[in-house]
């Protein structure tokens, strides 16, 4: 299931943003205009479909923090509002979720003051005739389509805090929407793998297998173990390190009760350096390799500014790794390299897309209100 777009509504500097997304989006911009809004908001949604909405808008500061604060229109609700819609393309359905959250209200035993309220959800399918209302929820209420083709009202209530599409998910009765959620739940954020002495990527992991990396990359040694142990094939992987890294080489021994990994570099043939010896430029590229190459790819990944701590010269191979990605994956980038962007849309053909600040909020450079961008448009 692809990501096919996106609306954003009165969360942070997104005032109301819609976009139509591709096979490779591309984002780029300087500090401060919102990019890294847009790529959060796509993690508050599948927060949403796992049931933490609530925490992590709360691990923000709170909806004072996380609400738009500039000038809204008289009598326009004060809530945040994701929409997003995914193309099933082996059925030929369109799924669309969206969800509203607000203050709580000042009533007594109405929550705690800063908490996000889920105030209303809906999940559609359209299958070329008008769409069909799956699920809905109105406040602490929770209608959903049953067996018999009818709407019925859901035998428990939702908390505050607590989403329906989590809920219902849960429950294990509805299709639809466990079809939803395990897409949106398979999305992968990789957004600034840590590079200190204390880093997961430094250190060993269980010795179990790993098809796809963790999003904070502490499985990394099993990643790399799976695909050289399991898989047996690691010319590609061998091919962008050793260009990346200036003719370096993965070594990765047999995993006993922890996996590990180490670089051989052409200076020191007879060494092999460990992660904590590494720089971090270094084992930041690792650690893209894991999540760009692993044994199987997610159907979305999402890196934030993946750049940083490389070398220049690090971004060609980097570009390699997303074009190949991209072949089975959804790809989201946030970036301010200039660089990559060009490595990316020479590799990929998806032109960037610049991220403005227009009247204080956030925007897409050449954007129509529809969401959409004209190809010949620069």
């Amino acid at each position: 299931m692809q990501l096919r777009s996106m609306f954003a509504q009165n969360y942070r500097s997104l005032r109301s943003i819609r976009m139509d997304l591709a096979e490779v989006n591309l984002f780029i911009g300087e500090n401060g205009v919102g990019k890294s809004n847009l790529y959060r908001s796509l993690q508050l949604v599948q927060a949403a479909v796992r049931g933490r909405l609530a925490h992590e808008i709360s691990s923000e500061g709170g909806m004072f923090s996380a609400m738009w604060s500039g000038k809204r229109r008289a009598h326009e609700s004060a809530r945040i509002r994701f929409d997003v819609e995914l193309l099933d393309m082996e059925r030929a359905a369109t799924f669309r979720y969206w969800i509203e959250a607000g203050m709580r209200p000042p009533l007594p035993a109405a929550g705690f003051p800063l908490e996000p309220q889920v105030k209303a959800e809906e999940l559609l399918i359209e299958t070329g005739r008008r769409p069909v209302t799956m699920m809905k929820r109105a406040g602490p209420g929770i209608s959903v389509r049953g067996e018999n083709g009818r709407m019925q009202p859901h035998r428990d209530q939702a908390l505050t805090s607590e989403t329906a599409i989590a809920l219902l998910g849960d429950a294990g009765y509805y299709p639809e929407v466990g079809t939803f959620r395990r897409a949106v739940d398979a999305w992968r954020f990789y957004h600034g793998f840590r590079t200190d002495r204390a880093s997961p990527l430094r250190a060993p992991c269980l010795a179990v297998t790993s098809p796809m990396l963790d999003e904070d990359g502490a499985n990394i040694a099993a990643v790399f173990a799976t695909l050289v142990h399991t898989r047996e094939d690691t010319v590609e992987l061998d091919r962008v390190v050793a260009a990346a890294l200036g003719g370096a080489r993965l070594v990765v021994p047999e995993p006993q009760e922890t996996a590990d990994f180490g670089l051989m570099l052409p200076e020191f043939p007879k060494r092999v350096f460990q992660p904590r010896e590494l720089s971090d430029g270094q084992i930041r590229f690792l650690g893209l390799a894991a999540a760009l190459m692993s044994y199987r790819l997610p159907p979305l990944i999402a890196l934030n500014e993946p750049e940083a701590s490389l070398h220049p010269d690090m971004l060609p191979p980097l570009a390699e790794m997303i074009a190949q990605a991209a072949r089975t994956s959804q790809i989201w980038i946030v970036t301010h390299s200039e660089v990559l962007a060009a490595a990316v849309r020479e590799r990929c053909g998806a032109r960037p897309r610049r991220v403005i600040r227009e009247n204080g909020a956030t925007w897409i450079d050449g954007m129509r209100l529809t969401g959409m961008i004209d190809d010949d448009d620069e």
